[in-house]
């Protein structure tokens, strides 16, 4: 193994550590049921807020329990448009290439212990269409309503490098990240308003 693969697996490790001591926290305490309550916990832990909130993008991407959007949202109500941005698109994004190399390394059995097999059966089949599913990764990234997660793990089973990859989430994941975030943000103001 090379001195980098170390280096990839040791930090891999460590978040992969920290984001489970996370999620079983906030399981424990009600946060990832009720997300008033998770923005209270993040408004009121001060300077760490941001690293707990990064933390909490990528676990959620790497094994996906809570849904995004959820999160999205949470992060531009509670950091602002341009902060709660800035902090969803770094945890998305190195949730996404995390979870992209973990397909790479453990295959196809990664997935289906992180996903259901019906979901995973409804985009499986983009995998026989060669280039097509560059495009429509790019594409399903750049919009709401696809399950990312689950296309960058679908992603790890093609020949797509590493590189290319990378390149498709950073151009394309703003597009999505801010109609979808943005979008349920405002549907949570207008539900908070009503009670």
């Amino acid at each position: 193994m090379t001195d980098s693969r170390k280096w990839i697996t040791f930090l891999t490790i460590i978040m992969t550590g920290i984001c489970l001591w996370f999620f079983v926290f906030l399981f424990q305490e009600g946060y990832l049921l009720d997300p008033s309550k998770l923005q209270t916990l993040l408004v009121h832990s001060g300077a760490l807020a941001p690293v707990l909130f990064v933390g909490l993008q990528i676990f959620q991407t790497v094994i996906p329990v809570i849904p995004g959007g959820v999160t999205s949202a949470i992060g531009v109500i509670c950091f602002g448009n341009i902060g709660g941005f800035l902090l969803n698109y770094v945890g998305l994004c190195i949730g996404s290439v995390i979870v992209f190399w973990l397909v790479k390394v453990y295959g196809k059995p990664f997935i289906q212990k992180v996903t259901d097999q019906k979901t995973m059966d409804k985009y499986i089949g983009w995998l026989d269409r060669g280039k097509k599913f560059d495009r429509f990764f790019s594409f399903a990234i750049l919009m709401p309503g696809f399950p990312d997660d689950l296309l960058c793990m679908i992603a790890g089973l093609t020949r797509m490098t590493t590189a290319r990859f990378i390149a498709i989430i950073l151009l394309c994941k703003p597009f999505g990240l801010i109609l979808y975030s943005q979008g349920l943000t405002i549907l949570f103001q207008e539900i908070a308003r009503l009670f």
